[in-house]
Order: C-alpha cells, then structure tokens, then sequence
C-alpha cells in the first residue's frame, strides 16, 4: 500500500522519522551533495598523508624509518577508527548524527594542524631554508593534531558510503541498478579529490607555504559541510531495527556452542526461523540457509539447550561476518604494498632527477602519486561504461563480474606493479653503482618518471581492489550492520599500513645489525630498496594464492527477495522459450 502512494520500500525515513516519498528523496539528487564532501575530504586526507613523509624528515627532521614509521601508524588509526565511529552509528545515533559529530571533529583537527604548520611559536625555525630541531611542545601539538583529524575520521569515513547507498532503495528495481554504479562513482569523487591533493597542494606545501599548503583543504571541507547540509530534505535514512545489533552476531556462536553435542537435522528447513509475514511486518530481511560453517546452524536448533533459538537468519548473518573475515586477512598484503605510495615510493622519488626537460621546474616527488590518481579517474568510466555491460552480456550478472572475481584481477595488478617496481629499483641501483653516488642527497641520473608504470599500476588495481572491497563488505554485509560491515574495508587499510610499519622496523634492524648495510636506510642511496620490494613480491604472490583458495571457499549472502527475483527472472524465461 505505502508503494502505491509513492513511499519508498525499503522503510527508509527522513530525518524526523517519517516515511519519505521515492521520487522526491534520495538517488543521485541527494548523492550530488554527498560526493561534493568526499572530494575535498579526500582532497585534506591525501594533502596530508601524500607530502607527510616529507613534511617529517624536512622540518621535523625525523629519521627516513622513524618518518615512514610515524606515517604507516597514523594512517593506521585513520582506517582503523572507523570500527567505533561504525559501532556507535550502528548501535546509538545512526549515521547521519554519528557524521555530524565526527565531522565537526575532522575540522578542529585540520585547523589545529594548519596552525601547527604556520604559526612561529608551534613550527620549527629556520634560517637560510635549514630548519632546526622541533621541541618537544611543538612535535605534541603537531602530533594531536595529526590524531584529532584520525578521531574525526573515525566517524566519517564508514557512514559517509553507507548513507550515500542507502539513498537507493534495493526494492526498486530500477533504483537497485542505479546502485550497481554507486560505488564506482563515489570513489570516482574521492579519486577527484585525491587527484587535486597530489598536484597542487604537494607543489603548494613544497613550494609556497605548507600553512597555505594545510589550509586550502581545510577551508574546501568546510564549505562542502555547508554543501552537505543543504542537501538535507532530499536525504533518506534507514531506521535502526536493532538497538544492539552485534548482540545477535555474539550471541550465535554461544548458542552454537551449548548446542555442539546435539545432531543436526538433515533438512535445514527444520531450524528455527520466523515465518515470511515476520520479516514484512518488521521491515527485516529474511536469508537463505547456504551450507557453510554448518556448526554455526546449531544455533538454530529448535529444542536445543538455549531458549529461544536462534533464527536461521541470525546464524546466516554470523555465517557472513566470519566468511567476510577470511576475505578480509587476504587484502592485508596488497594493503601494505598500498601504503608504499606515500612512504618508501616518496623517498625514492626525493633521490631521481625530477626537472622537466632543461627547465628548472622541479616535481614534487610525492605529486608522482597523482598518476595513480589519473590511471583511476580514466579507468573507473571505462570500467562502468564498457567492461560492465560486455561482461554482463556474457555472464548475467548485473556487476559483470563477481565482487570476488573484481578483488582478485586487482590483486593480480598490483602483483605485477610490485614486480616492476622491483625491477626499476633495480635499475637505479645498478646506475648508483655505475656512477660512483654514494651521498644520501646526491641526484641519481635517471627520471623520476621512471617510476611511472608502478604508480599508473597500482591506480588502475585500485579501481578493482578499493572499488571492489567498499561494495563486498557494504553488499554482504548483515542488514544491521552495514557501517560495521564497511569498517572491514578501512580496518585492512589500517592494518596494512601497521603490517608495513612493522615490516619497515624489522627489516631495518635485521638487515642492519653489525656492519650490514640495511635495506632501509637513511641514505637510500646505500641501501638496498630492491632486497625489499623484491620480498614484498614474493609475500604478494603467496598471498594472491591465498586469496583464490579463500575465493573458492566463499559462498555470497543470498536474501530471499533476491531469490524470489532470481525464481521470476528463471519463469520469464521459460515463457519466453515456450512463445513461438
């Protein structure tokens, strides 16, 4: 009845909790404003995290590990505080309000962080462009800063995607194929965004001012709040169904486990489960029984040792979760060959001639990072454009592919990216020793954009990995916990990024203890990059391995809406073959 007067299907509300009419809300009208915000977040995120490497062994005159240290583990918190921003809009505020807040947070932190860098008393001093040694005050207040905007991230980051796809209802069919392209345009704005960082705030903060450099981003993120708040009568919010939502998630493998000595019945239709009228009344989505993790299904069993079972749809949501954490141990790896963009790649590049031609000109070497930006911006169109439709053509599926089959064409990318960049380090070696350059500030005579392909690489793997890992954990994700479920997304980037940090320190007190040279020095020029990425490749490979077998493994989440779809699409079918 609520569709025929034009209400959406979903139960989504605005933000007073009324139901909201489908052609006056939501879809791209309110996802306009929503993309505006990502593309200068992304803008502030990456004008940090691309130069900051930099900014530390520059001006604060950090060590070349401790500075790639200190980049990996602040980058680190940024992804992984999205797992209590996620928790706290699942279970309290929801994600409009948990947004709001954590926004206002991001905005005193980039202010902060903008003082830290131009204000005389809180920033090193220098004379004849030689900058002395921070004290002790200064590094605090620059390192709070640094972690304030993490904090604020933490509530931004996995509510601002979710909330742009829940402005698709899934119950409309036409609404749900606008959907398959949502991901691929939103990270198309964060690509945007990143792409402004990497060219012209990398040559502000190196050349003009890294105040003006830290501020341009932090007055752009504040305008596109106002942008966003706008939008706010066009936006559609899901009602939270569960108060507690993690608490059936637990509350499965307990169940699961009293039960572990009683037999399972043969036929799972026997399990514990609401009938259909249930899930339409509450506005809760049923799932189908897939045949994985069965001990879980004891949870399920209707005269078990816990009263009341659970439903077989909470057991299927647990089932999820812990097939989404196997996919997820395997994006670790490319995660860490990720966070090389903004460290190890960087210092390589500080050490290449980076002139143009005979000009004077000089590339910032963290502005190479806007190839991978530009490799992704060309191929996110000709992605959605051209290789979806061909390949739904041939497969069926509205995506093309497999969310799986997309992760793992990445995955196999970047393992080639990390190869090349192998062989190039390599090169640079080889051009070291033939030149006699010993010095850790001497030029190498060899163009920065010999690091081209590995930068271009990595750009084109991201449009399948980051694209593809952002849509898997939002689609298969429990109904409840969506924002939760996207957090897989930004915790394997977090810990990708501590795994690197950790790899960095240990191979740099391994491979230099006593006379050896390490890997990782100082003086990259005396050191011995190519042992390094030659190791990350070889982790890269297995991994790759790993990541199919855990394919093969994975069975998709299947609501019974979809079912039902699937069973209709099947009858149309067969009228059409039965016509003559």
């Amino acid at each position: 009845m609520e569709a025929n007067k034009g209400y959406t299907q979903d139960g989504t509300v605005d933000l007073h909790g009324q139901p909201v009419l489908s052609d006056k809300t939501g879809k791209w009208k309110a996802c306009a404003f929503l993309v505006g915000y990502e593309a200068f977040e992304r803008m502030a995120f990456y004008g940090i995290a691309s130069n900051l490497v930099v900014y530390l062994t520059t001006q604060l005159h950090e060590e070349t590990v401790a500075s790639v240290r200190n980049v990996n583990n602040w980058s680190g918190v940024v992804w992984i505080t999205p797992l209590l921003g996620a928790y706290v809009a699942d279970a309290y505020l929801g994600r409009f309000w948990t947004f709001t807040i954590s926004s206002f947070i991001y905005v005193i932190g980039m202010v902060l962080l903008t003082m830290a860098v131009s204000i005389k008393f809180l920033k090193p001093s220098c004379d004849n462009g030689v900058c002395n040694k921070a004290t002790t005050s200064q590094i605090t207040f620059f390192y709070a800063s640094l972690y304030t905007i993490a904090i604020g991230a933490g509530g931004t980051k996995p509510n601002i995607s979710t909330f742009g796809a829940d402005q698709f209802d899934d119950y409309n069919s036409q609404e749900k194929s606008l959907k398959v392209s949502f991901f691929n345009w939103w990270m198309f704005s964060t690509f945007a965004g990143a792409l402004l960082a990497t060219i012209g705030l990398v040559y502000i903060q190196e050349n003009l001012s890294w105040g003006l450099g830290y501020g341009i981003p932090t007055i752009g993120l504040i305008l596109s709040l106002i942008i966003f708040y706008i939008g706010t009568p066009l936006y559609r919010h899901k009602k939270r169904l569960n108060r507690f939502p993690a608490r059936n998630l637990l509350r499965v493998p307990a169940v699961a486990f009293a039960n572990r000595k009683l037999d399972l019945p043969s036929d799972p239709s026997e399990l514990h489960e609401f009938d259909s009228q249930y899930y339409i009344s509450t506005g809760k989505r049923q799932v189908q029984h897939t045949p994985i993790f069965r001990f879980l299904d004891k949870a399920a069993i209707k005269h078990g040792k816990v009263s009341p079972p659970c439903t077989v749809t909470q057991v299927e949501g647990a089932k999820v979760v812990l097939g989404m954490a196997m996919i997820w141990v395997v994006t670790l790896v490319p995660s860490t060959i990720w966070a090389q963009i903004n460290t190890l790649f960087v210092k390589q590049g500080t050490t290449l001639n980076r002139h143009i031609g005979g000009s004077a000109f000089q590339i910032p070497a963290a502005s190479l990072g806007s190839f991978v930006t530009l490799s992704m911006l060309v191929t996110v169109p000709m992605y959605d454009r051209y290789l979806v439709p061909l390949m739904r053509s041939r497969t069926g599926n509205p995506r093309g592919i497999t969310l799986l089959q997309r992760l793992g064409i990445g995955f196999t990318i970047q393992t080639v990216a990390i190869a090349i960049a192998s062989a190039v380090e390599l090169r640079r070696m080889r051009v070291i020793a033939a030149h006699g350059i010993t010095g850790p500030k001497e030029i190498v005579p060899m163009t920065i954009f010999s690091l081209l392909p590995q930068y271009v690489l990595l750009g084109v793997a991201d449009v399948f990995n980051a694209i593809g890992l952002l849509e898997f954990f939002y689609d298969q994700s429990p109904e409840d916990l969506q924002s939760l479920g996207t957090t897989f997304f930004t915790s394997g980037i977090g810990i990708g990024n501590f795994l690197n940090s950790f790899l960095v320190t240990m191979v740099d007190k391994i491979t230099g203890r006593g006379r050896s040279k390490s890997w990782i020095g100082d003086n990259i020029n005396d050191s011995h990059l190519d042992y390094y990425y030659g190791f990350l490749l070889v982790i890269s490979i297995l991994n790759l391995g790993a990541f199919i077998w855990a394919s093969t493994k994975y069975i998709y989440k299947k609501e019974l809406t979809e079912v039902k779809e699937d069973l209709e699409l099947d009858n149309d079918k067969a009228i059409e073959i039965q016509l003559p």
